[in-house]
Formats: structure tokens, sequence, C-alpha cells
């Protein structure tokens, strides 16, 4: 059997043992097991099977996602994201589709705390799609706004899945933290744009309804059946007496503390990214004290609790993914593949932009069938030394990936932020996936825009001296 043909197979069997739903970590570890057993022997295998799992998570640097973890989960025991929600409801509230981008803006918000996309979304469906629905707002429009905007968590720092690409490519943790942030605000303002446009279309729609309805009565002829959609509404879920002085400011100044001290201070050299992670994690166990202190001690020591339970399991689940992910990338490595790929991409004579462009397009039809870490892990060490091979930057290569992935998270069939919007709101998954198709439209245009204005990922990271 040749090194190809064996290479084929075992991403085959990798990729049938994840449609049989074998959880993620197992499917890769296994794969790549086998790999090795038939390219190098008994011998090879089991020194690498022995050496792989210790080697890739007794690492320092690795501490850096369960603190974020935590700072993320301590973050929604404290009611964040409610608070956010309901300031940025209100400053939006004469905004066409107000209550639409204030969801996209407290999704921001909560994401630069919680750095987890499904966290954001599981979060956000509960607070605003049955507020959003009352205001008139399509069910499909109401969910789409909240799946694609939690994909923000993965993008604005703190985003676990950036730190585990600059942690698996040796990129600088602080610099791809920073690559984030623009390219971030520049998803979150295209995600209101949509929304102020398609909610002065869908005004227009119903207003031109009403009128059609009136001229009906007018006339005496029959109504027939008449629509009760209500007109999309700019008003928020406060009274239209609230002020500014009655609002949970105090949820906005939290997200700014957390991202002071976690960007702050890892910028300014205070801290290193690891301190700044765990000094954030204390800063917002501390606002869930706070927050939770008039419930009693008995509520705010569950509400701890759960959420260290919370971290533990996620924690668990991404470094066995690393672990599986390892020993994949072993067998990749001694089977010669990225340099074989490598070769294959400079000898077919392309330019570097349209291979790079190619490749990259592949990351789209995997976010269809695999969740966010699971195609980071696998195409990392396959693409970086291409990218880097063809002269393009690491750091511009872990944003456009990241931003596939987003694509990937709100697309049929899994599009898992989609299925988590449905279990939380209790709507179809069917009904969101119609509503996600626009911004995924906007999404491939933003992507298009960070692909040919690399400045746009970089200028913040050419900044950082960490």
């Amino acid at each position: 059997m040749t090194v190809t043909t064996l290479v084929i197979l075992v991403v085959v069997i990798m990729l049938v043992m994840l449609a049989l739903r074998m959880p993620v970590a197992f499917a890769l570890g296994l794969s790549g097991a086998l790999g090795l057993f038939a390219l190098r022997g008994d011998a090879f295998a089991t020194r690498t099977l022995g050496s792989a799992p210790f080697a890739e998570t007794a690492t320092f640097s690795l501490t850096i996602i369960p603190m974020f973890i935590l700072m993320g989960m301590f973050a929604v025991k404290a009611r964040v994201a409610e608070q956010v929600y309901k300031v940025a409801a209100h400053a939006f509230r004469h905004f066409p589709g107000g209550l639409g981008v204030a969801t996209v803006m407290a999704c921001a918000g909560f994401a630069a705390v919680s750095g987890s996309s499904i966290g954001t979304a599981a979060t956000m469906s509960r607070l605003s799609v049955g507020e959003m629905q009352r205001h008139g707002y399509r069910t499909s429009m109401a969910t789409a706004t909240v799946a694609v905007a939690g994909t923000l968590g993965v993008l604005i720092p703190p985003s676990v899945i950036l730190v585990l690409y600059a942690i698996m490519t040796r990129e600088s943790v602080a610099k791809v933290l920073a690559a984030g942030i623009i390219p971030g605000i520049l998803s979150a303002c295209a995600y209101a744009l949509y929304i102020i446009i398609a909610s002065r279309s869908d005004r227009s729609k119903v207003r031109a309804k009403q009128l059609d309805r009136a001229l009906v009565q007018a006339s005496g002829a029959p109504a027939g059946d008449r629509e009760q959609a209500a007109e999309p509404s700019s008003e928020t879920i406060n009274p239209p007496d609230t002020r500014w002085r009655d609002l949970p400011m105090r949820g906005v100044v939290r997200v700014g503390i957390l991202f002071f001290i976690v960007l702050g201070g890892m910028y300014s050299g205070i801290f290193t990214p690891t301190e700044s992670a765990a000094i954030g994690a204390l800063a917002a166990g501390i606002m869930l004290v706070a927050e939770m202190y008039k419930e009693g001690w008995k509520a705010t020591s569950r509400a701890i609790v759960e959420a260290l339970k919370e971290t533990a399991g996620t924690t668990s689940m991404v470094f066995a993914i690393i672990v599986g992910s390892a020993i994949l990338s072993v067998f990749f490595v001694a089977a010669r593949v990225p340099h074989m790929l490598t070769e294959a991409v400079i000898s077919a004579g392309w330019s570097p932009h349209v291979t790079m462009g190619l490749l990259l397009l592949a990351l789209i039809p995997l976010g269809m069938a695999l969740e966010s870490i699971s195609i980071l892990v696998i195409t990392v060490p396959l693409l970086y030394p291409v990218a880097t091979e063809l002269g393009f930057d690491g750091i511009w290569l872990a944003i456009l990936i990241v931003k596939l992935i987003e694509i990937g998270m709100v697309t049929p069939p899994v599009g898992i932020n989609c299925f988590v919007v449905a279990g939380a709101s209790g709507v179809r998954v069917t009904e969101i996936f119609k509503g996600v198709l626009p911004f995924v439209i906007v999404e491939l245009i933003l992507v298009v825009i960070l692909f040919f204005v690399p400045q746009l990922s970089l200028w913040l990271p050419s900044l950082v001296s960490v």
C-alpha cells in the first residue's frame, strides 16, 4: 500500500467514525493510531501513543484555556448577558430593527468576556428571541440573528479557538487575540447593517398589506383572511419611560473591566497572557459573588459549583480533542502529508492567492459536517505550513480560518449554533436555517474583504510587542 493510499484510507476511517457519532477525540486518535501502526509498525506507534498525550498537554501555555472558559462561565452566572442586553436594547431603541441590532451588540459584548460561541448563542436565545417575536420580527430573522451573532464568541477576544490556534502554531497568543478585534467589530457592524436594511424592507411590506386591507374595507368588499403580523418595531424590552440611570449599567461596566483586565494587562506587559486569563477569571468570580450575594450564600455557592462543573466538562472535552489531534498530526507528519501538500500546491503553478483561496474554501463543506474545534485541529497542521511557505502571515490565516469556521457553525447539516438556538427557543431548526442564509452571504463578503485587505487583521498585532 502506498503512503498516499494509506493517508486517504485513514481520512476516510476518521470521517466514517465521525459520521457514526463517535466522540471527536476518539475518532481523531483511533484513525491516527491505525495509520501509525500501518506506516511505522508497532514500536513507533506504541511509543507515540504513550508519549504524545503527555507531551501535548503538559504545557503551561494551555492553562490559559480553562481560565478563559472559567471566566466565561462566571460571567454567565453573574447575568452579565442579561444586563448588557437591556442596556443595548435601550440604546438602539430608535433604530429600525433596533431590538435586532441590540441583540448583535449584546452578543458582541458578552462574547468579549465569555469567549464561547455556543455559550453566547444559548444565553442570548433565552433573552432575546421571545422579545423580538413579540415586537413583530419574523421568527426566522429573530433566531438567525442570535445564531449568527453568537459566532462572534470565536472571533472577539478572549476566544478559546484563537488561543488554541496560537498554541498549535507557536504564534504569539497576544498578537492572535489582537487580530480578532477589528474583524470582530466589523462583523458585528455588518450584521447590524443587514438587520436595519431587512427591518426597513419588512416594515414596508407590512405597511403595504395594512394599506391593502384598509382599501378593501373602505370599498365594502369582504376582507377575507386578515393577517395578524405585527409591524417590526424599534421598541425594546424597556418601558418607554425607562431612564438611563434605571438600567443595569453594572453589566456594561463589568464587561469593560474584564476586557481591560485581559487585554489591557496583556498588552501593557503587566501580565502574561496566562496570568491575564487567571486574573480575569478571579475578577469574574468576584462579580458573580457581588451579583448573587443578595440571594443568599446557598444560591451563590450553587452558582459557583455549577460554573466549575461546566468549566471542567468543557475543558476536558477540549483537552481530549487536543490529544486525539496530536496523534493524528504525528501520523500526518510521519507520512509527510504537509510536505506533499506544499509540493503539490507549488507545482500546480497557481498564484499564491488562488491557491490559498481554494484551500480555505474547503473549510466551508468541512464546517457543514464537523464542529469548530475539530475543523481547527484537523486543518491547521496542513494549512499553516502551506500558507507560510507561500509567504502568507500565520496571524492573517488565523482570522480567515475562524471566519470560515463561523460560517460552518450556522450552515446545515450540523450548524451547531442553529441547533443550540433551536433547543433554547423551541423553534424548528429548519426555520432558523432559512433565516441564516442572508447572514451567510454577509459573512462571505466579509471573508473576501479580510482576504484581500490583510491589514484589517494585521494592523493591531503589529502594535503588540508581547
